[in-house]
């Protein structure tokens, strides 16, 4: 490997930790967001569910 992917490694490595180290400080509000981010995605799946019930029951 080349010094460019070494260093890429390297710095890629650090900053998972990093992410890592900030999930683990931030843990509660890690869970909110992942709480929160699973309720969007249920309501816009019931919306797409809404708008294809209508669209057939037009036809």
């Amino acid at each position: 490997m080349d010094k460019v992917g070494v260093i890429a490694l390297i710095i890629g490595i650090i900053l998972c930790a990093l992410g890592v180290y900030g999930i683990w400080v931030f843990l509660p509000e890690v869970i909110f967001v992942i709480k929160g981010l699973g309720g969007i995605v249920v309501l816009l799946f019931g919306l797409m569910l809404a708008i294809f019930g209508i669209l057939i029951v037009k036809d």
